[in-house]
């Protein structure tokens, strides 16, 4: 089990993504996802209000239903949701206002009466910030929020919102939610991290699977007749330099009779403030191969060889 940041938050270092429930997986199928992540151990489920409102027909929520049905039914003890809020087509941005009305409609939908954990999804400059930092303290002060979390956030404006919440006594982020994988990596390492580690806050990384490329099931940049978004997204990342970090997660994973993608998420909970990387499931035989990149653990050398197989250098002007 780890702790999120200097929470109370205790889990197994992977977090369930939502982002495909009432997407690619409907209700049955997210149900069986759900139900054999709780019985491999799993107990960390990622969401946000605005899932998936991208889809022609949703109007966003539809993944905080269907986890809300899904919780009403099974009664599980001591799964963590975490949620997010900025993006919901009827709850945009981060007013003071907005911030209670959006966290309201998700509680009624998950069907609890705390969220675990509250993202600020997206930054929104629109608002003072002072306004927003606030507008979390208080959901945390009236019972609606145990903790609270930044995602897509720069480092400068996560120092800033701490500086604010310091200054006026509102309660501190314990998370940051970044994009985080083996083929994108600098900045988070470059600026995020050291933040993270100053203030004690724990990294909950999404696309950490780099939408499916890190599973090695997509190996060529061509993407004609492949019809799945997973797949689209994954085909720009499979370059010469992405398929040698590909070939190197399998010939260290077939050491530890473990997939690529465990491998993956192995390489990911081993850097600096991770925690939980983000993974998603369509269907319930996907998960044991998620479970297991929570449970593998790599050597220090394994871990420097994918350190250097991964590694970026910027082309000098």
């Amino acid at each position: 089990m780890t702790r999120i940041g200097n929470s109370d938050l205790d889990v197994l270092p992977l977090a369930l993504g939502g982002n495909v429930f009432g997407w690619t997986a409907d209700r049955d199928a997210s149900f069986a996802v759900l139900d054999a992540f709780v019985d491999g151990g799993g107990d960390f489920i990622d969401t946000a209000d605005s899932y998936s409102s991208w889809v022609p027909g949703n109007e966003g929520g539809e993944s905080e239903t269907i986890i809300g049905e899904w919780l009403a039914s099974r009664k599980p003890s001591g799964v963590v949701v975490a949620t997010k809020v900025s993006q919901h087509p009827l709850f945009s941005g981060l007013s003071a206002d907005n911030v209670r009305t959006a966290a309201e409609a998700s509680l009624r939908r998950l069907g609890v009466d705390e969220i675990d954990l509250y993202y600020a999804h997206f930054d929104d400059a629109s608002v003072p910030l002072e306004e927003t930092v606030a507008a979390f303290g208080r959901l945390v002060d009236d019972g609606l929020v145990r903790h609270i979390g930044v995602s897509n956030y720069s480092a400068s404006r996560i120092r800033e919102w701490i500086d604010i919440a310091q200054r006026v006594g509102a309660p501190l982020p314990v998370a940051i939610q970044p994009h985080y994988n083996l083929v994108h990596r600098n900045d988070v390492e470059e600026t995020i991290i050291p933040i993270a580690e100053e203030f004690d806050l724990g990294l909950v990384p999404y696309y950490a699977l780099a939408s499916g490329f890190l599973t090695g099931k997509y190996r060529s940049t061509d993407a004609a007749g492949q019809s799945s978004p997973r797949a689209q997204g994954a085909a720009k990342y499979a370059t010469a330099a992405g398929l040698r970090i590909i070939d190197t997660l399998e010939e260290i994973g077939a050491k530890h009779d473990a997939s690529i993608a465990a491998t993956a998420l192995a390489w990911l909970r081993a850097q600096p403030t991770v925690v939980a990387p983000i993974a998603s499931a369509r269907t319930a035989d996907q998960v044991p191969d998620l479970l297991a990149g929570a449970r593998l653990e790599l050597s220090t050398e394994e871990v420097r060889l994918l350190d250097r197989v991964s590694e970026w250098t910027p082309a000098q002007a």
